[in-house]
């Protein structure tokens, strides 16, 4: 059970960055996560029991974030990622990957959401994108301090 008393768990990696690098990675994960997602700070509870918790910042999607859609239809969310990217690559190959990467924590992590739109995702022709639209679909990250900001930034686009 969850030291909360909650029976319910999210699967997760914690990351320990070098000091001399936090301003780098945070910077990056900045760039990377701001649009639709709120900074917070939580404990992670190891896996291995005999570990002590440790305080993290994480990047959650809050329901009080504009780019926040509510529920959806699973559906539809499997057809929007399988069209998408962004600076990152393809969200279609990162759902994937993140349904590997949970797989592989434990004999006990899983997601059932995840799970189901991978599910619905390989069952999907992927995109074909020319290179000219390729670098058009990648622009140069850069960082944005606001969801605001995006939201300009995204219209100048």
């Amino acid at each position: 059970m969850h030291p909360s008393g909650d029976d319910e768990y999210v699967w997760g990696v914690a990351y320990h960055i070098v000091p001399d690098k936090v301003k780098e990675v945070k910077g990056y994960l900045d760039v990377r996560e701001i649009n639709g997602y709120s900074i917070q700070h939580t404990a992670f509870h190891p896996a291995d029991r005999g570990r002590a918790d440790i305080d993290c910042t994480v990047y959650i999607g809050m329901p009080d974030n504009p780019q926040f859609l509510g529920a959806l239809d699973p559906q539809a969310v499997a057809l929007k990622i399988n069209e998408s990217r962004g600076p990152s690559g393809e969200n279609r190959e990162y759902l994937l990957n993140l349904e590997h990467a949970l797989i592989s924590l434990s004999s006990d992590s899983h997601d059932e959401h995840i799970s189901d739109l991978a599910r619905r995702i390989r069952q999907m022709v992927p995109p074909h994108r020319s290179a000219a639209g390729d670098a058009k679909a990648l622009p140069t990250m850069q960082r944005i301090s606001s969801t605001e900001e995006q939201e300009e930034v995204e219209k100048d686009a």
